[in-house]
């Protein structure tokens, strides 16, 4: 899917809020300033947030839960963890027990991010547009709001 501008960013996250449920991994890959906290900040909205939801690249993790938000998130920016082992210390386990987790830089979890997370990678186009692209495990497949990328 071509996203031609910051909004058409913010609706696909608008999109994926439609369908996410507890129990969801959405992690998000891209270089700095290629939308992932763009998508995650119209997920956010769309769940019932008000106002902007702020980078959690300092905080690391930004939990959001009721009556903020219709579904909890917790919003991830591994951006700063150096590998692996520093993330287990987060317990981001937990925040899949009622809720959605949301990553930002997951592949610094290395092997440890779930094999049921999608992945969504978002990049450049020639045209200096994004393409956002999927990777879909079994349980997002009906559910994809998108058409199936190519």
């Amino acid at each position: 899917m071509i996203l031609i501008d910051a909004a058409a960013t913010e609706a696909a996250g608008r999109h994926l809020a439609a369908v996410v449920r507890a129990g969801d991994v959405i992690a998000l890959f891209g270089d700095l300033g290629a939308g992932k906290t763009t998508l995650a900040r119209g997920l956010l909205a769309a769940l019932g947030l008000e106002g902007e939801a702020p980078s959690p690249t300092f905080a690391i993790v930004q939990p959001y839960g009721s009556p903020e938000v219709r579904l909890p998130v917790a919003h991830v920016d591994l951006y700063r963890i150096d590998g692996p082992e520093d993330v287990r210390e987060l317990g981001l386990d937990e925040y899949r027990v009622d809720g959605v987790l949301l990553i930002e830089w997951p592949e610094r979890m290395g092997a440890a991010l779930w094999p049921d997370a999608v992945r969504i990678r978002i990049g450049p186009t020639p045209d200096g547009q994004r393409r956002l692209t999927a990777d879909l495990p079994p349980s997002w497949e009906q559910r994809w709001p998108f058409p199936h990328p190519t």
